[in-house]
């Protein structure tokens, strides 16, 4: 769904790995999304005073030290949830019925946050389109 391009930032030979990854990458005959969509990703970068990076839509990391990786992190997801359609949401369920088990099976829970006091729980979930219309229908409430 997703191609995640990591470089060596530091690597003296950085702009030349870059330009064989693509080329293997359109030798590969992908969908052109997929190249369309890549998340470059500038790795090393606490080697560098104040780096910024120059190409555009390039995300700058320090995996060692975990600067950059929320962001990277909010990237990946977004960009997955483009490519498959799918979307987060939170949904207020009756403990009681069936709902809870429904998302299970076809949805991606994710959290489950249960207010004892009435038997609801607020589910957050990653959900197709078509599975959410099927909630829906099956739970109007």
């Amino acid at each position: 769904d997703l191609i995640v391009h990591v470089r060596d930032i530091t690597h003296p030979e950085t702009i030349l790995q870059k330009a064989t990854v693509l080329s293997v990458l359109r030798n590969l005959n992908l969908p052109s999304h997929l190249l369309d969509s890549m998340v470059e990703v500038h790795n090393k970068v606490d080697l560098i005073e104040r780096y910024k990076p120059t190409e555009e839509n390039a995300l700058a990391i320090s995996a060692l030290h975990g600067h950059g990786l929320e962001e990277l992190k909010q990237e990946i997801e977004k960009k997955i949830l483009t490519a498959t359609g799918k979307k987060i949401l939170t949904v207020n369920i009756n403990l009681e019925g069936p709902q809870l088990s429904w998302l299970y099976k076809e949805a991606t829970v994710q959290e489950v946050e249960v207010m004892p006091e009435d038997g609801t729980a607020r589910v957050k979930v990653i959900i197709g389109s078509s599975a959410f219309g099927r909630y829906k229908n099956l739970f109007p409430n």
